[in-house]
């Protein structure tokens, strides 16, 4: 379960956020009940399929949405809102219901991946929030898993931490973990997810020694022959041979940053296995991403340290999510009537909507939507959605591990074209398939 963090996420938002509730406040149609949907209108280019991160986090955020006293006074101040809303905002609370896919689901264009069912003012204060945690993590999570299936099952350990904002470095080790890394060199992600945490030197270590060997040694010394040395500070042939001349044949790995990674790796097993050294692991780091790790998989190497390509926009472009409102009611109580954006490519399809993933002898063929009030598609599905948050509680538990095993499901439902990291089609189309019987029984907003 992650650790709490005290800090108020209520002005985690943008202005414009706080200036509609106020006028929908003041006109009187703020109470109205509405329905938000969260989806992506296209993939970054080159993506086959998204993967959802984050939702565990928003959970955690909604906790803190609260406005204080010093929030309201810094409000009241800068003349954002009017003192009706700042009153309004003094004992807000989300009551309203999140259904959304849980974290490590696949998704395509068109996923519903979160629905935010309430009163349109309590609603529309969470879109910039939400939206920041579900793009940054479902990027982040999307290029950590084409890495996963680019390594061809061997560890990687995230190391981006320094190439990003830091408090986004703890989130980006999250989502990472959650596509399959095997842990962070981030210590407050370790601390705050239970992420297993991983590192020992950089260079620096050594150049402050007067030799190689000592540096070695005083590693060794303090960390046992287990550790991992860092051998390519200055020629790496000759580093690996004083590792093993200091850390002998119990030596745990050694981990290459710079030069030809393929060839070194091919000369560094060669001289550990020589030297009886087979039990020690070659690690390689050094600007890594899908596309190089792709080119070493023939490579002699046993885990990869990533970092900036998997917590950048370079590796992990935005996840292009939008939260629009799909239906609303007159009236508490009253029948949610579909609404939409029309026109240009910015269009909206109305209406609530459930998600079903259509499967063919076991594959992922269609995301299928269907109108709210409507039954399961025929044939083979399964339900994407589930319950998050129900009349303002959570119901759902920030649970990383069985993330992780979902997306392996997930996944697996992928053929191996969909799975591919080249540039194709995506996985799977989204399909509307609608019910005339449903239309005759509209959903009422609650």
């Amino acid at each position: 379960m992650a650790m709490p963090d005290p800090l108020s996420t209520a002005l985690l938002t943008d202005r414009y956020e706080l200036t509609m509730l106020d006028a929908a406040l003041r006109d009187g149609r703020g109470l109205r009940p509405a329905v938000f949907e969260v989806f992506a209108r296209r993939l970054p280019p080159g993506r086959r399929y998204g993967v959802l991160a984050g939702t565990g986090r928003i959970l955690e955020a909604l906790a803190r949405f609260r406005f204080d006293a010093d929030i309201l006074d810094w409000l009241d101040d800068a003349s954002v809102v009017s003192t009706a809303t700042l009153e309004w905002l003094a004992s807000y609370r989300f009551t309203g219901s999140i259904h959304g896919y849980p974290e490590g689901e696949v998704y395509v264009p068109g996923s519903p991946v979160l629905t935010v069912h309430g009163s349109f003012a309590e609603a529309v204060v969470l879109e910039t929030l939400v939206l920041s945690v579900l793009n940054h993590d479902s990027a982040v999570a999307a290029a950590a898993a084409r890495m996963v299936a680019a390594s061809g099952g061997r560890p990687l350990f995230e190391f981006g931490g320094r190439r990003a904002h830091e408090r986004a470095a703890v989130a980006a080790a999250r989502a990472a973990y959650l596509a399959g890394f095997a842990g962070t060199s981030n210590l407050e992600a370790g601390r705050r997810y239970g992420i297993p945490t991983f590192g020992t030197s950089a260079h620096a270590f050594t150049l402050l020694h007067d030799s190689e060997q000592d540096a070695f040694a005083a590693q060794v010394a303090a960390l046992g022959a287990g550790t991992t040395l860092l051998v390519d500070t200055y020629d790496t042939e000759e580093g690996l041979r004083t590792a093993l001349r200091v850390a002998g044949t119990e030596l745990g790995a050694v981990r290459i940053d710079s030069g030809d990674l393929g060839s070194e790796a091919v000369r560094a097993r060669k001289l550990l296995d020589e030297a009886g050294a087979t039990e020690t692991r070659v690690v390689l780091s050094g600007d890594l991403d899908e596309y190089r790790l792709e080119e070493l998989r023939d490579a002699p190497a046993d885990a990869f340290g990533v970092g900036t390509s998997v917590v950048t926009g370079s590796g992990a472009p935005t996840a292009g999510f939008v939260y629009k409102l799909v239906a609303r009611a007159d009236a508490p109580g009253g029948i949610c009537h579909p609404v939409a954006k029309r026109g240009g490519e910015k269009a909206t399809r109305g209406g609530r909507k459930t998600a079903w993933r259509r499967l063919t002898s076991g594959n992922a063929v269609a995301e299928v939507l269907r109108p709210f009030t409507a039954s399961a598609p025929a044939g083979d599905v399964r339900p994407l959605q589930l319950p998050l948050v129900v009349d303002g509680e959570p119901v759902a538990a920030d649970d990383l591990e069985e993330g992780r095993a979902r997306l392996r499901r997930s996944l697996d439902e992928l053929d191996d074209d969909a799975r591919a990291i080249t540039d194709g089609p995506v996985a799977f189309p989204t399909v509307f398939d609608d019910d005339p019987e449903a239309r005759k029984h509209p959903e009422a907003c609650a």
